[in-house]
C-alpha cells in the first residue's frame, strides 16, 4: 500500500460506501478496499463526500451556487438520510422476512414521491442541472435498492430517466456493487 493512499472500509453491496467508491472514481483517486461483512448503519458516508470536496475539490460534486448547493444536499440528505435508512438490513430483521419487502416498498416509495416533485424543478440531465453532484451519487444506490424490493419505478420517470444517464458514466459503472472485490461470484457482472 503506498503513503498517503486512502483505504476504503467497503460492503459491495452498502449504499453507503456505493456513494463513497462514486465519489472516489469521478476524483479519480486511487484507493484501497478493505472488504468488511458489517451490518451498521451507515451516515459517514456524506461527510467523507464533502471531505473530498473540500480537498480535492475537481470534478465540482457540489455547485458553487449556494442555493443549487442547498438543494444539492436537501436531497443528498432525502436519499441518504430519509429513505435508505428505513429499508437497511437492520431494520428489515425488525420487520420479519414475511414482511421485508412489503416494508421497503412502502418506505421507498413516499420519498420517491417527494423527490420526483423536487427534481421536477432541479433537474437537467442529471439532479441537479447538467453536472454530476452530490445528490447524483445518493440517487443510483437508492434505485437500486428500490430494483431490489421491486418497488414500481413507472411514477417516477425523472428518477428513472436521471439513474439510466448515470449508469452509462464510467465511474458509476466501476463503482457499481456487482464490480467489487468482494462481490460473490453469482452476483458479478
Amino acid at each position: 500500500m503506498q503513503a498517503g493512499k486512502p483505504i476504503l472500509y467497503s460492503y459491495f453491496r452498502s449504499s453507503c460506501s456505493w456513494r463513497v467508491r462514486i465519489a472516489l472514481a469521478l476524483k479519480n483517486i486511487d484507493y484501497e478496499i478493505v472488504a468488511i461483512n458489517l451490518i451498521k448503519d451507515g451516515g459517514q458516508q456524506l461527510a467523507i463526500i464533502e471531505y473530498l470536496e473540500e480537498t480535492r475539490p475537481t470534478p465540482r460534486l457540489l455547485p458553487q451556487d449556494p442555493k443549487k448547493r442547498a438543494q444539492v444536499r436537501m436531497i443528498s440528505d432525502l436519499l441518504a438520510s430519509g429513505i435508505q435508512p428505513l429499508q437497511n438490513l437492520s431494520v428489515l430483521n425488525q420487520v420479519g422476512k414475511e414482511n421485508q419487502l412489503t416494508w421497503a416498498q412502502q418506505v421507498i416509495a413516499p420519498g420517491f414521491n417527494a423527490l420526483e416533485q423536487i427534481l421536477q424543478s432541479t433537474a437537467g440531465k442529471y439532479c441537479m442541472g447538467d453536472e454530476v453532484s452530490m445528490a447524483d451519487l445518493c440517487l443510483v444506490p437508492q434505485v437500486a435498492n428500490a430494483e431490489r424490493y421491486k418497488v414500481d419505478l413507472s411514477p417516477y420517470p425523472t428518477i428513472s430517466r436521471i439513474n439510466k444517464s448515470l449508469l452509462a458514466l464510467e465511474a458509476f459503472q466501476v463503482s457499481h456493487p456487482s464490480r467489487q472485490p468482494d462481490t460473490p461470484p453469482e452476483l458479478r457482472a
